[in-house]
């Protein structure tokens, strides 16, 4: 069995480059997971779970973590209206129809858990089982904000102690807990050298226009019945407990709507938990198996 991450890339339907990463076995029986990452993040996010679930010793299987398009390895589209959920969500069929993926755990962080739910209503017999890392389908106003101020005029960081210091100043506060080395490497998926020196983020600054219009008195509407289009699918919460993004009571009302989710609460972490620590990947790896057990002929 490979414990090497593999690149792979394919094309989208609109001709673009699409790049995933992917660990574990081909022969596996099992379900393979679909990793999805947040609104400006990469497949790197996922390197530590990934690596978890694919080398299980009970049930090894398939990972594939992928960028979609403006991110990571994947080309930029020159068009930055496509930067939007029903195109990524192509572009994660894409990507899964290229490696032969019929029926998939899905994984998803922030934006990537938005995508997920939309798999539900777009294409329901891929989905054996949702994994929403801190989204949901009521999000709060001031954690969007947050997001939209961060990703609207990024200042430019020339080395990796700069790039480091600027996350921990962003973030700091909802992961108190993160030392020293853990923010230098957030910084490293977060950041990559540029030919001449300094570094730049590992997506397209054009993304930033996907909030152009969010403001207090225009949030993003809840979709709720994306949120129960996955009604009869395994799923399970990981909700970051310093989290200003999904709230406590939004936790409580999915939970009302769906009581058999497996929730899971990390400690010392806000949007979105890094799916780092030990416990929160055994409970993942767990919830996998019993997507397997749970799965359609």
């Amino acid at each position: 069995m490979s414990t090497q991450f593999r690149d792979v890339f394919c094309q989208s339907a609109d001709g673009l480059k699409l790049h995933a990463k992917v660990i574990g076995p081909d022969d596996s029986t099992a379900l393979p997971v679909l990793c999805l990452p947040g609104l400006t993040r990469t497949t790197d996010d996922f390197d530590d779970i990934a690596r978890a679930i694919a080398t299980s010793s009970s049930t090894p299987r398939k990972v594939v973590a992928i960028d979609y398009r403006g991110r990571g390895l994947s080309d930029y589209d020159p068009d930055p209206a496509k930067y939007a959920v029903p195109v990524e969500l192509g572009d994660v069929l894409a990507i899964a129809a290229s490696l032969g993926i019929s029926r998939a755990i899905l994984l998803g962080t922030s934006r990537g858990g938005l995508i997920s739910m939309a798999m539900a209503a777009a294409q329901p017999k891929l989905l054996a089982g949702v994994i929403l890392n801190d989204i949901g389908p009521a999000l709060e106003i001031d954690g969007l904000m947050k997001i939209k101020g961060y990703i609207a005029n990024p200042p430019p960081r020339k080395t990796w102690d700069e790039a480091a210091h600027g996350l921990k100043e962003l973030f700091g506060t909802v992961f108190p807990s993160l030392t020293d080395d853990e923010w230098t490497a957030w910084a490293r998926r977060a950041f990559r050298e540029k030919a001449g020196g300094g570094l730049e983020r590992t997506y397209d600054l054009k993304i930033s226009h996907t909030l152009d219009g969010l403001d207090p008195s225009n949030p993003l509407p809840q979709v709720w019945e994306l949120f129960d289009a996955m009604a009869g699918v395994p799923l399970m919460l990981i909700h970051g407990a310093l989290s200003d993004l999904l709230s406590v009571q939004g936790v409580k009302d999915m939970v009302t709507r769906r009581p058999d989710i497996d929730l899971v609460t990390v400690a010392d972490q806000g949007h979105a938990p890094l799916l780092a620590d030990k416990p929160t990947m055994d409970r993942i790896v767990a919830f996998c198996a019993r997507c397997d057990g749970a799965r359609a002929p």
